[in-house]
Protein backbone atom coordinates (compact mmCIF):
# COMPACT_ATOMS: atom_id res chain seq x y z
CA UNK A 1 0.00 0.00 0.00
CA UNK A 2 2.60 2.65 0.97
CA UNK A 3 4.48 2.04 -2.34
CA UNK A 4 1.96 2.57 -4.44
CA UNK A 5 0.99 6.21 -2.90
CA UNK A 6 4.68 6.49 -3.44
CA UNK A 7 4.52 6.13 -7.02
CA UNK A 8 1.51 8.06 -7.32
CA UNK A 9 3.55 11.23 -5.59
CA UNK A 10 6.26 10.37 -8.36
CA UNK A 11 3.95 10.10 -11.21
CA UNK A 12 2.48 13.58 -9.90
CA UNK A 13 5.34 15.47 -9.56
CA UNK A 14 7.19 14.76 -13.04
CA UNK A 15 3.95 15.26 -14.54
CA UNK A 16 4.04 18.75 -13.08
CA UNK A 17 7.99 19.21 -13.07
CA UNK A 18 7.01 18.29 -17.20
CA UNK A 19 4.19 21.10 -17.23
CA UNK A 20 6.78 23.84 -15.83
CA UNK A 21 9.44 22.98 -17.59
CA UNK A 22 7.95 22.30 -21.16
CA UNK A 23 4.49 23.52 -21.49
CA UNK A 24 4.23 26.80 -19.37
CA UNK A 25 7.59 28.20 -21.40
CA UNK A 26 5.58 27.27 -25.03
CA UNK A 27 2.66 28.19 -24.05
CA UNK A 28 4.70 31.88 -22.94
CA UNK A 29 6.38 31.97 -26.37
CA UNK A 30 3.43 31.91 -28.10
CA UNK A 31 1.18 34.45 -26.13
CA UNK A 32 4.30 36.57 -26.68
CA UNK A 33 4.59 35.96 -30.54
CA UNK A 34 0.60 36.72 -30.73
CA UNK A 35 0.89 39.54 -29.11
CA UNK A 36 3.44 40.92 -31.43
CA UNK A 37 1.67 39.71 -34.18
CA UNK A 38 -1.34 41.71 -33.33
CA UNK A 39 1.18 44.85 -32.33
CA UNK A 40 2.35 45.13 -36.15
CA UNK A 41 1.63 48.44 -38.03
CA UNK A 42 2.14 50.07 -41.32
CA UNK A 43 5.40 52.21 -40.68
CA UNK A 44 6.85 49.83 -38.15
CA UNK A 45 10.81 49.08 -38.50
CA UNK A 46 11.17 44.70 -38.40
CA UNK A 47 13.56 42.17 -38.44
CA UNK A 48 12.66 39.05 -40.51
CA UNK A 49 13.71 35.34 -39.74
CA UNK A 50 16.16 35.74 -43.10
CA UNK A 51 17.60 38.37 -41.07
CA UNK A 52 16.70 41.52 -43.10
CA UNK A 53 15.49 45.05 -41.67
CA UNK A 54 13.09 46.48 -43.04
CA UNK A 55 9.57 48.88 -43.15
CA UNK A 56 6.28 47.70 -43.28
CA UNK A 57 5.29 49.71 -46.04
CA UNK A 58 1.41 48.28 -46.81
CA UNK A 59 -0.41 45.30 -44.74
CA UNK A 60 -3.27 42.40 -45.11
CA UNK A 61 -4.20 39.77 -43.01
CA UNK A 62 -1.54 37.88 -43.27
CA UNK A 63 0.91 39.35 -45.50
CA UNK A 64 3.12 42.70 -45.02
CA UNK A 65 4.58 44.63 -47.92
CA UNK A 66 8.48 45.34 -46.68
CA UNK A 67 10.48 48.09 -48.17
CA UNK A 68 13.82 47.03 -47.55
CA UNK A 69 17.24 49.26 -47.70
CA UNK A 70 17.30 53.04 -48.98
CA UNK A 71 16.43 51.94 -52.32
CA UNK A 72 12.65 52.76 -52.62
CA UNK A 73 12.30 50.07 -55.08
CA UNK A 74 13.08 47.34 -52.99
CA UNK A 75 9.55 45.94 -51.90
CA UNK A 76 9.32 42.47 -51.26
CA UNK A 77 5.42 40.52 -49.55
CA UNK A 78 6.01 38.55 -47.03
CA UNK A 79 3.90 36.49 -44.06
CA UNK A 80 3.49 37.83 -41.09
CA UNK A 81 5.03 34.75 -39.72
CA UNK A 82 8.56 35.59 -41.57
CA UNK A 83 9.06 38.63 -38.80
CA UNK A 84 10.92 38.30 -35.39
CA UNK A 85 11.06 42.09 -34.10
CA UNK A 86 9.41 44.96 -34.15
CA UNK A 87 10.99 48.33 -33.45
CA UNK A 88 7.95 51.01 -33.04
CA UNK A 89 8.69 54.24 -35.22
CA UNK A 90 9.68 57.29 -32.14
CA UNK A 91 7.64 60.39 -32.64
Amino acid sequence: MQSGVVMVGYIIFFCALMYFMLIRPQNKEKKKREELMASIAVGDSVLTTSGFYGVIIDMTDDTVIVEFGSNKNCRIPMQKAAIIEVEKPEL
